[in-house]
């Protein structure tokens, strides 16, 4: 059962009976439900779980690789919506520790821009096919420490959105954060979510829960 609120669907546990959250940041073109729709395959039985909706299904109008401010002011405002939920959450109860992340495509970029600007002890990051946001990443964006917080990204070579190149730059970024980060390579896998991903997820960011 979905709740709509703001902008902003729920699912799972009742934040006032849960003990851990998750925001997931749909793709380009997806919706909330389409991502929340990953409850059915990931392990997250125990968590309220919250899903942003982007205007137009879509976070920001071009390219992640693009100058950032091609893709502004849409990426102040999706970031400040993740910061929106992220505040309700904490004020459900939830602290920082407790709450976690997971996007595809241009829901992983958000997750990992969010996240790294807010750099701090997370439940765990997961970034299926993503990297940080910018044609150069500009390393002042990015502060806190994650305090070993676990980070999935992954990507295929080649993907036509996401290139190896850059979420080999994003993981030394927030490894040099204090991330704990898994990164993965699939060869010759199309733009999507593999179940390989969704094991590997399961069986590490989410098992610690």
């Amino acid at each position: 059962m979905y709740t709509h609120s703001k902008q902003f669907i729920t699912s799972g546990v009742p934040i006032q009976q849960a003990k851990k959250a998750i925001v997931m940041l749909h793709g380009r073109g997806g919706t909330a439900a389409d991502i929340i729709s990953l409850q059915k395959v990931l392990k997250l039985d125990d968590f309220a779980i919250y899903a942003p909706q982007a205007t137009n299904n879509s976070w920001y109008p071009t390219s992640f690789m693009a100058p950032v401010a091609q893709n502004q002011p849409a990426l102040d405002s999706a970031l400040a919506l993740v910061g929106d939920v992220v505040a309700e959450i904490e004020a459900g109860g939830i602290p920082a520790d407790k709450i976690y992340f997971a996007g595809f495509s241009q829901g992983a970029c958000l997750t990992l821009e969010y996240t790294s600007r807010n750099a701090r002890k997370y439940g765990g990051i997961i970034a299926f096919t993503g990297g940080l946001v910018g044609r150069e990443l500009e390393i002042d964006n990015y502060n806190g420490d994650f305090k070993q917080t676990p980070v999935f990204i992954s990507t295929g070579n080649p993907d036509p959105h996401v290139p190896v190149s850059r979420v080999q730059e994003s993981v030394t970024i927030l490894e040099d954060m204090n991330a704990k980060v898994n990164q993965v390579i699939y060869p010759g896998r199309p733009h999507t979510i593999s179940g390989e991903e969704i094991q590997l997820v399961n069986n590490t960011i989410l098992k610690q829960s």
